[in-house]
């Protein structure tokens, strides 16, 4: 019996496997967090894009005046990557008084899904020569919701998604 503890004990079989067991919890975290964060940048910049590309038909005045629905199809038809994005984005757009300069809430107005009203959000298409502020909110899900990052991430709905925002600012061109 000793003898067969002591070659039991002498054995070298199996020991990447304990290096494995080990290791493999903090390469996996750190897969899905790199994949679930390089999502949320995806979408966030698609975001950016589409309204920034949307703004820039509002500035050049190709839109007169522009519809909440028609801003809100747009942004979501550039924003290809964002799923279900007609349903979960919400847009603002509101003058902002050259006088007061007086600066947007810190709380961005987002969709609840777990609501059945949507959050009420100014649609002012402004008049000549005025300066236009644009804010769009879209709620989304984690890419793995079981990922350490998507469990950080701060949840904006009763449904665990979270919000990406953009802002753009115009000045409506004169007719």
């Amino acid at each position: 019996m000793r003898r067969l503890l002591r070659r039991f004990a002498k054995s070298e079989a199996g020991t990447a496997t304990i290096e494995f067991v080990i290791l493999f919890p903090f390469i996996a975290m750190f897969l899905f967090g790199s994949i679930e964060i390089g999502v949320l940048k995806v979408r966030h910049v698609m975001l950016e894009r589409a309204v920034d590309m949307s703004v820039r038909d509002l500035r050049l005045g190709t839109w007169n005046p522009p519809t909440h629905d028609e801003l809100k199809e747009k942004i979501c038809r550039l924003a290809a990557i964002i799923p279900s994005c007609l349903d979960v984005i919400l847009i603002e757009l509101r003058p902002v008084s050259t006088v007061t300069w007086a600066p947007l809430g810190t709380a961005t107005n987002c969709v609840d899904r777990g609501e059945e009203v949507n959050p009420y959000t100014e649609f002012d298409g402004g008049q000549q020569n005025e300066m236009m502020l644009v804010r769009a909110c879209v709620i989304v899900d984690p890419f793995f919701k079981s990922s350490e990052l998507a469990l950080e991430l701060p949840q904006h709905d009763s449904d665990g998604g979270y919000a990406l925002a953009s802002v753009s600012a115009f000045v409506n061109e004169p007719n």
